[in-house]
């Protein structure tokens, strides 16, 4: 049987209560907690946190980007979620300094969100919430849309761990419209409590992001609006390289051609390497 492929898919019930974006992402976390090289308690928060920022993408801004940041309960560790209009994520891992290899990223009370979206001005439009105890990335992602965004959502991420690395990951979004009633809200209420442990569902054997909202919208008229697709990729490029180099000071980089040696530079998103001569340096001095 072939595995379902990572999409995000869109509806909206036919009453216009509810707003609903389902996902399937475990190939787009796979690929970024591979390069991270991320385990245990630490993958899984960034296989969450990659899901939730596609879900925010999705409902607030699907054409424009979205990053998600999360401080670490303790202090220490960071997690970056990078979502894309094209469908494209990317994550990283940073633990700190001093802080040791293998350490996790803890998420709960002292926890930190950030959330930044870029506005259609090119503006950035940006949130930082407490992460509420107990809550983990899923009720820290809803307290952003509450607080932030002035909107009320229930959302659900998860990320299962196998023995060969994530088994499945995925989550949901639902939206309150104005036109909710209560009725139609006590039934998506009672729905939801069968949602709270998504893992059960991810797990089910053919999950994907259609049958997803099929269970969530089960019983309830709804309209398909529209899906795409979704994938790990990175966005680094040895023109985004140099246009960074270019960035820096003057001084700087007559330092770094002085130096006459090639600058090893990689990427912390997806590990890919990047060599700079002193010739591609010195051509930065004659265009500033």
């Amino acid at each position: 049987m072939l595995r379902p492929s990572d999409s995000v898919v869109r509806a909206i019930t036919i009453d216009g209560a509810f707003r609903v974006i389902t996902a399937l992402t475990t190939e787009t976390v796979r690929g970024a907690i591979a390069v991270q090289s991320a385990t245990g308690v630490t993958a899984q928060r960034l296989g969450e946190l990659i899901t939730g920022a596609i879900l925010v993408r999705e409902a607030m801004a699907p054409k424009l980007r979205v990053q998600a940041i999360v401080k670490g309960a303790t202090g220490h560790g960071t997690l970056v979620a990078d979502s894309h209009p094209d469908g494209t994520s990317r994550g990283l891992v940073n633990l700190g300094k001093g802080v040791a290899e293998g350490s996790a990223v803890e998420v709960g009370e002292g926890s930190l969100l950030q959330v930044m979206r870029t506005l259609p001005s090119g503006m950035l439009h940006q949130g930082v919430v407490e992460v509420p105890a107990g809550g983990g990335i899923s009720g820290g992602l809803m307290t952003y849309m509450q607080e932030s965004e002035q909107v009320v959502s229930m959302i659900a991420v998860a990320t299962l761990l196998g023995e060969g690395g994530v088994g499945a990951s995925g989550g949901y979004l639902v939206q309150l419209l104005p036109e909710v009633e209560r009725g139609p809200l006590m039934v998506m209420t009672e729905r939801l409590k069968d949602f709270e442990r998504l893992d059960d569902v991810l797990a089910h054997e053919g999950a994907s992001a259609d049958v997803l909202l099929e269970e969530l919208l089960y019983g309830m008229p709804f309209s398909r609006l529209d899906d795409s697709p979704l994938s790990f990729s990175c966005r680094c490029s040895e023109l985004r390289v140099m246009a960074t180099l270019a960035s820096l000071p003057r001084s700087d980089v007559e330092e770094m051609v002085e130096d006459g040696k090639v600058l090893d530079i990689r990427c912390d998103y997806c590990g890919k390497d990047y060599q700079v001569s002193p010739s591609q340096l010195r051509s930065l001095l004659t265009t500033s």
